[in-house]
């Protein structure tokens, strides 16, 4: 599933291309999503209009447009948003397509169908049910150690769990606790219960500069991700446990152990981490 990087990269990719476009006509294909694509809404609320700007909250991508509406979409497990030449042949699981000025659209492919796309007035953005309940963006100066210390006052769960609450903070998903855990030796079962105010610090620090490396390196490729030109990323390159059991921890030589937490699959160096 593409988490925040790589919804951040994808980001990036498009900013550079789609602001001043207009958007000639929507296309629904087939609005088979998580969440059915209504057509009237879509039409309603973006065609004819031009793009302003594109934003990110948690991993859903904001395409804003003129007139106060904005186009939200989430990946779900195997989507892609590309921008592509206009007279490509349409592809199978090819939901949704926005028609450009010039020679382009902008098509979203998902062949397994989690994804989200859906346009509402900007206003209401925040208030709607996919986003009330979203916790702090993790790449601003809001997260810090005495932040984190304070949401997990009164729990005793593990700090792989915790650190994937969305309602506490957006976007660290499975890759990239797992990565931001080794890098501060901590293990992942630790119980949030026994972590000292400055451990958290270093967990914040860490929980950044892990996403930031991977915007960075364009993103982590491990099925489907691309960016917006169709490009993979590269930081599946530089994962120190993420998907690494068996293989040799690069700080200690110890064996990388995978373990099951919440369903999820947690990686960590028995060595290193404590």
């Amino acid at each position: 599933m593409p988490e925040l990087p790589e919804v951040e990269v994808l980001r990036l990719s498009l900013a550079r291309r789609l602001p001043g476009r207009q958007i000639a006509r929507v296309d629904v294909r087939s609005p088979a999503l998580r969440e059915p694509l209504d057509r009237k809404v879509l039409r309603s609320l973006l065609a004819g209009r031009s793009i302003e700007r594109l934003r990110r909250r948690a991993k859903y991508l904001l395409i804003d447009v003129e007139g106060g509406s904005t186009l939200v979409i989430h990946l779900g497990m195997s989507g892609r948003l590309t921008l592509i030449d206009r007279d490509q042949p349409v592809v199978a699981h090819e939901h949704l397509a926005l028609q450009l000025d010039g020679d382009q659209r902008l098509r979203l492919v998902d062949p397994r169908r989690f994804g989200l796309a859906f346009a509402l007035p900007s206003a209401t953005l925040e208030d709607d049910r996919h986003f009330a309940h979203l916790g702090i963006e993790p790449l601003g100066d809001e997260l810090d150690g005495a932040y984190l210390r304070a949401q997990a006052r009164g729990r005793r769960g593990p700090i792989k769990t915790f650190l994937m609450d969305g309602g506490v903070v957006v976007g660290v998903g499975n890759i990239y606790a797992s990565e931001a855990l080794w890098r501060v030796r901590v293990h992942p079962r630790r119980s949030v219960a026994r972590i000292g105010a400055a451990t958290w610090q270093r967990l914040a620090d860490a929980a950044r500069s892990t996403l930031s490396d991977a915007i960075a390196e364009g993103g982590t490729t491990l099925n489907d991700f691309s960016d917006g030109d169709g490009n993979a990323g590269y930081f599946q390159v530089s994962l120190a446990v993420y998907g690494q059991d068996g293989k040799a921890c690069p700080r200690c030589g110890r064996t990388i152990r995978k373990i099951v937490q919440a369903n999820r699959s947690s990686f960590y160096c028995p060595g290193c981490q404590h």
